[in-house]
């Protein structure tokens, strides 16, 4: 990446992310000044394996290099999820996939570290970005995956309302191996007659 393309990125990251509010969380996009606290937080194998793109170990600059990119694309929309007293806990975001990919079109993902799970964080955080992909962005599907051996992501996506679709094989960075995962499809219609789970409240 040359120095003429850091520029419009971070115009892009300020100027086009909205800040996302739920009960207990703010969604906002990622800043450079965020680098130590999602690499200590993703450099954990449990997180890591659990994600098809995070490496391990997880180091500084592999954080610096994921916050560089982070919304540079018109067709993605990528959100650090933070607590009231502003503590990263995760990430969340959607993202155009390339066609080849098992399920293209646009893929939701995300992930928390360690110490937040088990408290519906990941179920609040993806609805949120479920309404402003729907909601804001026009999109008609959505699609994500998680792997068979993480039943708490599956019931994320359930409580979400999407519709497992089948099986497949996706490379896990970390293990620098595949792994097969269930594949998950929500389209609008379903999204429109499950919003009584209360619209995320967008401040920017």
């Amino acid at each position: 990446m040359t120095l003429l393309e850091k520029a419009p990125a971070e115009s892009f990251r300020e100027g086009t992310v909205p800040v996302l509010e739920t009960e207990r969380l703010t969604l906002r996009a990622p800043h450079m000044d965020d680098a130590e606290a999602v690499a200590i937080l993703a450099n954990d194998l449990r997180v890591a394996q659990n994600t098809a793109s995070l490496p391990h170990p997880y180091t500084l600059a592999d954080a610096q290099s994921w916050l560089a990119a982070a919304n540079n694309a018109e067709d993605e929309a990528i959100f650090l999820a933070t607590l009231a007293s502003g503590a990263i806990i995760g990430t969340c975001g959607i993202k155009r996939r390339r066609p080849a990919a098992p399920e293209g079109g646009y893929h939701i993902g995300y992930w928390l570290g360690a110490p937040y799970w088990g408290k519906g964080y990941a179920t609040e955080a993806a609805r949120a970005v479920i309404d402003h992909a729907f909601g804001d962005l026009g999109h008609e599907i959505l699609y994500s995956s998680a792997r068979i051996s993480n039943p708490a992501s599956r019931r994320v996506l359930e409580k979400c309302g999407f519709q497992w679709t089948g099986v497949g094989l996706y490379r896990i960075r970390s293990l620098a191996s595949s792994a097969p995962a269930d594949r998950f499809r929500l389209d609008r219609g379903i999204w429109a007659s499950l919003k009584s789970w209360g619209a995320a409240r967008r401040i920017v």
